[in-house]
């Protein structure tokens, strides 16, 4: 099936679109934050307000207004994701021992891993109290089994640090479930809010797996191919923590043996130490012109699932958003 023909739009086009309903996501956001514990709110708005893109909960929207959803539930889903994606993060940095995001300190840099953790788990349990006032079961279900997703997804990560004999099949199912897995389910939400048939529902969930993967690729190349102000992370963070990423095995794949050799004692000893080499390995190979082929694949197909929905500007965004997460330089 082939990519539906639209215009192009940016970023900025695709947030003015839906700017209203942004408006009241940010508003529902402050709102559904508060607590009498003074330190969640701290950290809480700290790590909301952090320049994030909010491309997860824009998903949500636009997949709900491509849908002609009349309502005002779409608010409160796109609001859920955001707090699910973000107590991801929170419980990502500390795992990963990371003390950069979005060029600023982390919270658990901050406020240290023992906060960080359990801020994280105040917004899970947020979300899922907002869950349960939708009162839909059929959208419990599909988040409970996405952050149930995204767990696993974290835990075979974990299993993989250090390994240099990960292959792409298992790096892939890392991405599938760690981050494609959240942007199927809020694509899929859009449709669920509507009341959607059967094939828009596949569509959209389509939409947002495939998304998710494309993201998740070109993060893991703008790690060896950025600047630090660019990506607002260290360069080389996924070295340091010993993750066998698509840069890495593609250059471990085609380059040379002694190139091979090098990559291999990076992701078994992790740190920085040797990231020259690796750099230089990369950069002598096809590594990130591969990564970046695989992400735009990914992004094509995505596009192409929207074919089953009606033509709209709604629409028009999701294919854009698309584009833009394969295009962005942070």
């Amino acid at each position: 099936m082939n990519s539906p023909d639209i215009t192009t739009m940016d970023i900025a086009a695709i947030n003015a679109l839906i700017e209203g309903d942004m408006k009241l996501v940010d508003a529902l956001i402050l709102r559904r934050l508060h607590s009498d514990v003074v330190l969640i709110n701290q950290v809480g708005h700290y790590i909301v307000n952090s320049g994030g893109k909010r491309l997860r909960p824009i998903i949500v929207l636009l997949a709900a207004r491509a849908l002609n959803y009349p309502g005002a539930q779409h608010v409160e889903l796109a609001t859920i994701i955001e707090f699910i994606h973000t107590a991801t993060l929170l419980h990502d940095d500390v795992v990963d021992g990371s003390d950069k995001r979005r060029n600023r300190d982390t919270a658990n840099a901050v406020w240290g891993n023992a906060t960080s953790v359990l801020v994280g788990d105040f917004l899970y349990s947020r979300a899922f109290e907002m869950m349960v006032d939708i009162n839909m079961m059929r959208i419990m279900e599909i988040l409970s089994h996405a952050t149930n997703r995204i767990a696993e997804g974290e835990v075979l990560q974990l299993l993989n640090c250090h390994d240099a004999d990960i292959d792409e099949q298992k790096y892939f199912e890392v991405i599938l479930r760690k981050t494609a897995t959240l942007f199927e389910a809020g694509a899929q939400l859009g449709a669920v809010l509507c009341g959607a048939a059967s094939h828009h529902e596949r569509a959209l969930a389509d939409y947002g797996r495939h998304l998710g993967i494309a993201f998740q690729i070109i993060d893991d190349a703008l790690d060896y191919s950025s600047s630090d102000s660019e990506i607002g992370k260290n360069i080389g963070d996924d070295l340091a923590e010993g993750k066998p990423t698509l840069p890495l095995l593609r250059a471990m794949q085609v380059g040379t043996d002694t190139q091979r050799q090098a990559l291999r004692d990076a992701i078994v000893e992790g740190g920085r130490e040797r990231i020259g080499v690796v750099v230089d390995a990369i950069e002598s190979t096809d590594a990130i012109e591969y990564t970046s082929r695989l992400a735009k694949e990914e992004a094509a197909k995505a596009k192409a699932a929207l074919a089953e929905l009606p033509g709209s500007t709604y629409r028009d965004a999701l294919a854009a958003v698309a584009d833009f997460a394969v295009k962005r330089k942070n």
